[in-house]
């Protein structure tokens, strides 16, 4: 029960601290911040496809590990589209 109360304790003080680093970037500066993005999620990708095809992983762990890369494929697609249509603003 103590590690669980830990872990929680880790993702609550990561998702405090990407808001505020989030909320702090100005708007010029998104396009460079969603590359990075989708760098984050394609490491996410691939963690979760460990974790999901490992042999020892409970039921829950797989169940997490499918959730995750569902939505870390929803955060890199969409990153490339929203950077692909910005990109064709440039092109005349």
């Amino acid at each position: 029960m103590n590690e669980i109360l830990f872990y929680l304790f880790i993702l609550v003080l990561a998702v405090f601290t990407g808001y505020l680093v989030i909320g702090r970037v100005p708007a010029m500066c998104q396009t460079p911040l969603m590359s990075g993005s989708n760098a984050i999620s394609g490491v996410t990708v691939i963690g979760a496809i460990l974790i999901t095809g490992a042999e020892t992983a409970p039921n829950i762990s797989s169940v997490l590990g499918v959730i995750a890369i569902i939505v870390a494929m929803i955060n890199v697609v969409g990153g490339f589209v929203v950077t692909d249509r910005m990109m064709s603003m440039f092109h005349k």
